[in-house]
């Protein structure tokens, strides 16, 4: 198989999803795009065949974003490729090009969905944190409502939920928890989140929300919301951010987690989703 990953050897997860390409065995051409920049029309053209807005493919954090002003919502797409092509930093990474589709693979565990299959041994991110996968399951799955159930998290909406809910296993298979999320417009109530006992201690938890935003980002949200009684700690320490109930958007206010499922004490986070 014929793989090109547009790859910064100084990003961890350019260097992670690296690593998952040549665990299955494939040697892929590797481009170092700071050094070898892929030409206008073909960024164009990886752009339209991962069907993202161009402004997703835009890197913030470490470039000249700001300098520039490139938040400026009026900003064309040829001016933002302008910038791309004259900085190439702002060009976000890893994107991986393989036959089965072309995706800026963020977190390292989506490069899994352009390959054939994965590795089928436990490996971890260069972190220490397992690497995992996802599966969409139906919200009337018996073992999810189980698991939540001995977590002491609510059941009851959810088979009428609206939701996505997905379980999360090691690459050698071993079931490490659940999770799922509710999409309301640009927003996403993040939910129904356990890590089994086994899988604590590892990253997972971390690993399976970056998991969650990323499918919800795929689908339209740019913001997630998470309510909890006891796990807010936890989530600001991988960038939510505490709100008051009464300041949540009207589609999450009025979800049936936030209208009556979860106590009024539950804590309101947040966090921008950007890949």
């Amino acid at each position: 198989m014929d793989v090109v990953i547009y790859h910064n050897p100084a990003c961890g997860t350019s260097r992670n999803a690296l690593s998952l390409i040549r665990a299955v065995g494939i040697e892929p051409h590797v481009v170092d795009y700071l050094k070898s920049p892929p030409a206008r029309a073909l960024l164009q053209q990886l752009v339209a065949r991962m069907a993202l807005p161009l402004r997703a493919l835009l890197r913030e954090r470490g470039t000249p974003f700001a300098q520039l002003g490139l938040a400026d919502p009026a900003l064309t797409d040829a001016q933002i490729i302008d910038a791309m092509m004259a900085h190439p930093i702002l060009i976000n990474r890893p994107i991986v090009v393989t036959p089965l589709g072309v995706k800026l693979c963020r977190p390292s565990e989506t490069v899994l969905d352009i390959l054939p299959f994965a590795p089928r041994e436990d490996r971890v991110r260069e972190d220490g944190s397992l690497f995992l996968r996802d599966e969409q399951i139906g919200a009337g799955e018996p073992r999810l409502a189980k698991a939540l159930r001995e977590a002491g998290l609510p059941t009851q909406d959810l088979r009428e939920s609206p939701g996505r809910f997905y379980s999360f296993r090691t690459l050698g298979g071993r079931l490490i928890g659940y999770g799922g999320f509710e999409l309301y417009g640009t927003d996403v109530l993040l939910r129904s989140l356990l890590v089994t006992e086994s899988g604590r201690g590892q990253g997972a938890g971390r690993n399976m929300v970056l998991l969650l935003m990323s499918r919800a980002f795929d689908l339209g949200a740019r913001t997630a919301w998470v309510l909890t009684t006891d796990a807010a700690p936890y989530f600001e320490t991988i960038g939510f951010t505490r709100h008051a109930r009464e300041t949540a958007p009207p589609a999450i206010a009025g979800s049936p987690q936030a209208a009556g499922i979860c106590p009024a004490s539950a804590i309101l986070l947040s966090r921008s989703i950007a890949l």
